[in-house]
């Protein structure tokens, strides 16, 4: 039976192809499948019954995450590269004896062949696949050492070998075959392999045709499987590339004050590795993936690739300037452009899921409510309020709160405050504030409190809200500390005079709720913030602008309301309101100078922790 946080995630899953991966409660992949309709696919394993091993598996899992690809070949492909490189426990279990897919080679020696293997090696040859299917690559094979012939004997041995008389070898089996004669076969080969089949087909087609008319039937079979082998085994992959150049692929999708980016790691001519985040963003979408990017390698150590690719909307030099000139581009067609696509659905997939989560979550009730308050060992109660400040390197400091009854978001409720905290670094100064004037306020109004207070922070945060309600309100209301992990999740609930966290079951709903509640505060508060600092930002560079003092930033505040509307506006449309020809010129000119110097100076280094 799956949890109801499970419940909710079945009921978002796309019906398309791709690859699941099944997590433990430690969130470690210990099962990795594809599916041609992820949504049929990964319900079974909750709606059906199971019996061994399987139904084992599914008693281990406490959640999953999907990549979605075009064709169901490409998630047969990527589900191969995924178990090799996780090496899941219940794949090893499941599939104990299964050898893997093979691959087209072509050895590196003096006189090559064309053969299949099972492993990659690092020996300098050619390498195509991993084909899913087996025969198929075979026949391919066979088919080119007919057509494109290199060696096919043991090698020198003073007479003419079998293949030779069939035209299936050079003959390197008794003669020096020139060096040149090899690479213009491999040449074919390889154009071949990377897909450039419509010769081939042409002729085998005409060879079909030819066998049909003189009523050879089988022959005429025999060819018309030999195409379909063909077409199988070379068909254009987005998830094996062809080209071994190291590169990372950066793609993203904003919506709601939110971004979701997806990176893939494309090595050794495979998507490695994928890697997404999640979370509300105070600029926009192209400076905060600048910003991302930058600090991306150097917070992470990151092995810098030979090329990273990004889509049109990013500033593509400005980002090779921060990392180290690696060549920055984004491709306009073929592979590479799919690939980056195929990145920018998943991070539109994962936005989505997690907006349609948060609907659904209106579905709870009291019952997660009563979770959390068992656990913290509290009378039961109904409402919650929560807080969490939101700052740029100490710019537009604000705080919000967000009030939770009966386990769902009552936003009539919700608060916003800007801070009159100096230091911004001082998270216990800022706390005190908020608190202090919130709770006041609801004595002097004989307002009804809430049954809970949770912070967004630890300790510091908690013993400044307790210090202002004991101390300064005799007020004594529970408080407690809503911790997240290293990927900015939630993860643990503090509570009382101890460090030590409640450690709540993360399937269950009280869990659940902190987590609503802890992404909620933290929305409202990013969403408040970016307000608030667009609105003085863009005061503040009007003001710097020679000539214009307060009314005339005020008639362009109140006229265009934005920056970039006043930059777009002509000379003629700004005189309109009153002004000169001379200030009017000036501020077209400070624009334009200032939209300049913001792509330089936004992937300067930010807090990813502040956003």
């Amino acid at each position: 039976m799956a949890s109801e946080y499970l419940e909710h995630k079945l009921t978002l899953l796309p019906e398309l192809p791709g690859c699941y991966l099944m997590k433990d409660i430690n969130g470690k992949i210990i099962y990795v499948g594809k599916a041609k309709n992820l949504k049929n696919r990964v319900r079974s394993y909750f709606k059906s019954s199971h019996e061994g091993k399987t139904a084992r598996l599914v008693s281990e899992i406490a959640d999953f995450e999907t990549i979605i690809t075009s064709t169901d070949k490409e998630a047969f492909l990527l589900e191969i590269t995924l178990i090799q490189k996780h090496r899941p426990y219940f794949n090893i279990k499941l599939k104990q004896g299964h050898s893997g897919y093979p691959y087209i080679k072509i050895t590196n020696e003096r006189d090559p062949q064309i053969k299949i293997v099972n492993t990659l090696l690092k020996d300098g040859a050619y390498y195509f696949g991993p084909y899913p299917n087996v025969y198929a690559a075979e026949e391919t094979v066979n088919f080119l050492q007919k057509v494109y012939p290199l060696r096919r004997c043991n090698g020198f041995q003073n007479r003419p070998c079998l293949y030779y008389h069939m035209g299936q070898c050079l003959g390197a089996c008794f003669k020096v075959v020139p060096k040149e004669t090899y690479d213009r076969q491999i040449k074919h080969i390889k154009s071949f392999l990377n897909g450039n089949v419509g010769h081939a087909k042409q002729l085998l087609t005409k060879r079909m045709q030819a066998a049909s008319e003189q009523m050879e039937y089988e022959r005429a079979a025999e060819i018309r499987d030999l195409i379909k082998y063909i077409e199988i085994t070379v068909e254009k992959q987005k998830i094996i590339s062809t080209d071994n150049t190291p590169r990372d692929i950066f793609n993203y999708y904003m919506d709601k004050g939110w971004l979701s980016i997806q990176i893939f790691f494309i090595r050794q001519s495979r998507l490695m590795k994928r890697e997404k985040r999640l979370f509300p963003i105070i600029n926009s979408a192209e400076e905060e993936m600048v910003s991302f990017i930058s600090q991306f390698y150097r917070q992470k150590n990151q092995i810098l690739p030979k090329e990273i690719l990004v889509p049109k909307s990013l500033p593509a030099d400005v980002i090779s300037s921060v990392v180290e000139d690696v060549p920055v581009r984004t491709p306009q067609r073929g592979q590479k452009r799919d690939l980056l696509e195929m990145a920018g659905k998943n991070a539109k997939l994962v936005l989505e899921e997690k907006f349609r989560l948060l609907e659904l979550d209106e579905s709870k009730t009291t019952g997660a409510m009563k979770e959390l308050t068992d656990a913290m060992g509290i009378p039961a109660g109904h409402k919650i309020e929560a807080f969490d400040h939101s700052h740029i390197q100490g710019a537009d400091l604000v705080s919000a709160m967000v009030v939770f009854v009966d386990g769902q978001p009552n936003k009539n409720l919700y608060r916003k405050y800007k801070l009159k905290t100096v230091d911004h670094a001082d998270e216990a100064a800022s706390t005190r504030e908020v608190i202090r004037r919130r709770y006041t306020r609801l004595l002097k109004e004989h307002a009804e409190m809430p049954d809970l207070i949770l912070m967004d922070g630890g300790t510091i945060q908690m013993n400044a809200v307790k210090d202002v309600l004991v101390n300064e309100l005799d007020l004594h209301i529970p408080v407690g500390g809503m911790v997240k992990n290293d990927h900015h999740q939630t993860a643990d609930l503090l509570f009382g005079n101890s460090d030590t966290p409640l450690h709540l079951d993360p399937k269950s709903q009280g869990f659940y709720l902190l987590q609503r509640i802890q992404d909620e505060v933290h929305r409202f508060a990013i969403t408040f913030h970016r307000k608030v600092h667009a609105k003085n930002s863009l005061g503040s560079r009007l003001d710097s602008i020679a000539g214009v003092g307060p009314k005339t930033r005020n008639k362009l505040l109140r006229k265009f309301g934005s920056l970039k509307k006043i930059s777009d506006a002509s000379v003629d449309d700004i005189r309109a309101l009153g002004i000169s020809e001379t200030v009017a010129r000036t501020i077209k000119f400070s624009l334009s100078k200032i939209d300049e110097e913001r792509r330089v100076t936004n992937y300067q280094d930010k807090k990813l922790g502040s956003v």
